[in-house]
């Protein structure tokens, strides 16, 4: 079983408020659905969430009490759901939708908790589970972002993935020189090459997908979009994390 993120920037403009990239997502949807395994998709806010969460002051460590904030960043991802959703559907992908604002909820010192039961038994049932990038009520915080990697960490652990992948906009982790790192075991092998995103991200860019994929049991893999059916087929383009 594969969990599989889309990052944000790969499938919307992220310097365009709520535009997605319509031939770019068009041609992930088309590699999805010659697939016949079990698989979670998992995508990221890009044009749509980021932007609300910026305008609310929200990140993944500072909340809101706003419940007009919490609508509207909800609202925009869900929007953005909506188009993953469907593109899949067009594609033969039994997609289903599921928001991670109605299941998850961190605690107090921000440590998620994201019961996987309705999305194991989607899967079971035959169906592709979606979750994306959303906002949880965080105790003594009011409400926070959660992000898709954080999403990726808790499904590939509480379903036992076989096998995590993050497809973003670059053919994998970078070094200086800006060649691929062909594998990463510990995050001090590549602090000094994970700069900040250069457009509005709340929940922390390459570096936090580092830190959270080297957590994982299950092998990860960093690759661009072209690299998908590959992966797809079993390789393991890119960084392999881990």
């Amino acid at each position: 079983m594969i969990v599989l993120k889309l990052g944000g920037s790969v499938i919307t403009d992220k310097d365009s408020d709520e535009t997605v990239d319509e031939e770019r997502l068009a041609a992930l949807a088309g590699a999805l659905g010659g697939y016949d395994g079990e698989l979670v998709v998992v995508h990221g806010g890009g044009s749509f969430g980021h932007p609300a969460a910026a305008a609310h002051g929200v990140s993944r460590t500072d909340g809101t009490r706003s419940a007009e904030g919490v609508r509207e960043v909800h609202a925009a991802m869900k929007r953005l759901n909506d188009r993953v959703v469907s593109a899949l559907a067009g594609e033969g992908v039994p997609a289903v939708p599921v928001h991670p604002f109605s299941l998850a909820h961190r605690s107090r010192e921000g440590e998620l908790s994201l019961p996987v039961e309705g999305v194991e038994a989607s899967l079971g049932e035959g169906f592709v589970p979606v979750l994306h990038g959303d906002v949880v009520v965080h105790r003594d915080e009011g409400a926070t972002v959660v992000s898709g990697d954080e999403l990726v960490v808790s499904l590939a652990e509480g379903l036992g993935a076989d096998r995590v992948g993050l497809c973003s906009t670059v053919p994998g982790v970078l070094d200086d020189g800006g060649e691929v790192v062909p594998r990463i075991g510990g995050y001090d092998e590549v602090a000094g090459y994970l700069g900040e995103s250069e457009s509005t991200d709340v929940t922390g860019g390459m570096a936090a997908k580092v830190r959270a994929l080297l957590d994982l049991e299950a092998p990860a893999s960093v690759f661009g979009p072209e690299a998908l059916e590959g992966f797809l087929a079993g390789e393991e383009p890119g960084t392999r994390i881990g």
